[in-house]
């Protein structure tokens, strides 16, 4: 929306400086120069600059949840990198260069495929092509499991205002052909009696994308509405420039200073327990 805002005022700005000069050039020759003529002159190369950064180079987005907690906190403020998957037009979103292409454990900005006026920001587990099997909140990428390792615990209060403890990280990229066999355990656990919450499987079609939250047990992503197009995905996000809590936060709803200039690491996949 903001983007479409941001286009019409320099077309706005465009067309008046345009009208001025080749319909009414009597009214540009004006000492002063009309309010409206002044306006347009100043802001449309200001507007235009920030309308192509944003839709080329980098655009800053809010964290509004914490279903990427612990990477990403309610308040922090990120940057997206718009060419890291490919140039496209602004607002049509149509791909005018390939430039590279998304790769798992991608911390991804998008547009909701159910709702393309939402932006969401998941994680990319799933490559076209790859087998994703949940079981037991334990992830397997094509038979293999994402394997866990505890680094530390935390607290964190949802927009609900329940508070939630979270302990698990885990490791997304090392996927490759050398990562240790494990599909006695993976064979195991589908064969397993043993009573189990949630149990699914999914083939990620080709030209899409399997998202997940890093915060699982709070999180609505691919394993409720599905898999990501290709042609949603707005950017890549790399870094927090700026932090700003809620009131139930340690700094009581101020800035964080900890969090400004954070890197948002691909590496790893954090998993809440409640």
């Amino acid at each position: 929306m903001f983007e479409m805002i941001l286009f019409g005022l320099v077309c706005l700005c465009a067309i008046v400086i345009l009208v001025c000069r080749f319909a009414f050039p009597d009214v540009a020759k004006r000492e002063p120069e009309p309010w409206f003529l002044d306006y347009a002159r100043s802001f449309f190369p200001v507007l235009l600059v920030v309308f192509l950064l944003r839709g080329f180079v980098a655009e800053p987005f809010r964290i509004p949840s914490g279903s990427m907690y612990p990477t990403l906190e309610v308040g922090d403020f990120i940057l997206v990198n718009k060419y890291a998957y490919g140039l496209r037009l602004p607002i049509l979103q149509t791909k005018i260069m390939e430039v590279g292409e998304p790769k798992r454990g991608d911390i991804v900005v998008f547009k909701y495929p159910r709702d393309p006026s939402q932006n969401y920001i998941k994680r990319l587990i799933g490559l076209p092509g790859d087998r994703i099997d949940y079981i037991d909140k334990v992830v397997f990428v094509n038979g293999k499991e994402i394997a866990q390792r505890e680094i530390e615990s935390y607290e964190y209060l949802d927009q609900r205002g329940i508070r939630h403890n979270a302990l698990r990280y885990e490791q997304i990229i090392p996927m490759s052909a050398d990562t240790p066999d494990v599909a006695a355990k993976f064979s195991t656990l589908l064969s397993s009696p043993k009573p189990r919450r949630y149990r699914r499987s999914w083939v990620v079609p080709e030209g899409e994308y399997f998202m997940m939250g890093d915060n699982r047990d709070n999180s609505a992503d691919s394993r409720a509405w599905g898999f990501l197009p290709d042609r949603n995905i707005v950017g890549k996000a790399f870094f927090v420039w700026m932090s700003w809590g809620n009131e139930e936060n340690e700094n009581g709803g101020g800035i964080d200073f900890d969090r400004i200039g954070a890197d948002i690491q691909a590496e790893q996949v954090g998993t809440g327990a409640n």
